[in-house]
């Protein structure tokens, strides 16, 4: 599965993509707004790249519950890190997760390759804008707005449910003019899920690694590991990773993460073990003048 993403070519038959979450965001559940500013998310996404991260996700809005951001003030908010990381390190994939339409214009516009789309298409005028550009877009699943109050989380299978959405919004963007070489897949962890939910999908996530686009998990720190382990924000490092491996060994090929260097690590071992990739090197119980 050959993909040319911005100015980077992926084979993700041998290999995981890394995502690195870059919050501009003052609210952002995992950071709090660390990497609000300008220059520290700047200066973020540049260590993430020198550590290992493929491409970089730049977020202006939090999915979850809290005041309404306008479109101005997102585009102000996730264009100059856009503008910045181009400049800097133009083989950096840079992604920018929003669901408006208006804004995914002006970001692909300042250099990003990839929308990411946590609504799915969300905006009727999504799959147009896309249409009209290169750019990549994550299809996510979820349930109603983004940043709205909702009833409790109910799916009769959530796994098939999810399947039957993504399927449907790849078809609206197959039939607005976004060919599939430019679709990638994402379940939506957490995403108007519950806890049971998410580790549902993660346990089936095979069902839903056959699309015919890469599939993305988004599985960082989540509230379903810090509910499964029993684990505060910040304590969850151990558990995203094993969530993370379980989804890789499932068919995924996109991981969006905040913990990078541990990421890499876990990231190339999974691949080790899946024969995608060599051992950095082999020294341990090999005799000098043998070859096995």
């Amino acid at each position: 599965m050959l993909r040319r993403i911005g100015q980077r070519d992926f084979d993700f038959s041998r290999q995981v993509a890394i995502m690195a979450v870059i919050n501009r965001t003052p609210d952002s559940f995992y950071d709090k707004g660390a990497t609000f500013a300008l220059n520290r998310a700047v200066q973020s996404a540049l260590r993430a790249g020198d550590i290992g991260a493929d491409w970089v996700d730049i977020g202006g809005v939090p999915f979850g519950r809290g005041p309404a951001v306008s479109t101005a003030e997102e585009i102000d908010r996730v264009v100059p890190v856009v503008d910045a990381i181009a400049a800097a390190r133009p083989e950096l994939v840079i992604s920018v997760d929003t669901n408006s339409a208006e804004v995914a214009a002006a970001a692909i516009a300042a250099g990003a390759a990839v929308i990411n789309d946590t609504s799915g298409l969300g905006d009727p005028r999504m799959a147009e804008v896309l249409a009209g550009s290169d750019a990549h877009v994550v299809i996510t699943h979820s349930v109603g707005p983004p940043r709205a109050e909702k009833p409790p989380a109910h799916f009769d299978d959530v796994v098939g449910e999810v399947r039957g959405f993504l399927v449907e919004r790849m078809a609206r963007a197959e039939a607005a003019g976004v060919p599939r070489s430019r679709l990638i897949v994402d379940p939506g962890h957490d995403l108007d899920k519950n806890t049971l939910h998410s580790l549902e999908i993660t346990r089936r996530i095979d069902e839903l690694a056959d699309l015919g686009a890469p599939l993305l998990v988004a599985v960082s720190n989540k509230d379903f590991i810090g509910e499964s382990i029993d684990r505060p924000q910040g304590e969850r490092l151990a558990g995203s990773l094993a969530a993370m491996t379980a989804c890789i060994l499932g068919g995924a090929r996109i991981v969006r993460m905040h913990d990078i260097a541990e990421t890499v690590d876990a990231v190339r071992m999974t691949e080790a073990i899946l024969g995608m990739r060599e051992p950095a090197r082999l020294e341990h119980n090999r005799h000098p003048t043998h070859n096995v």
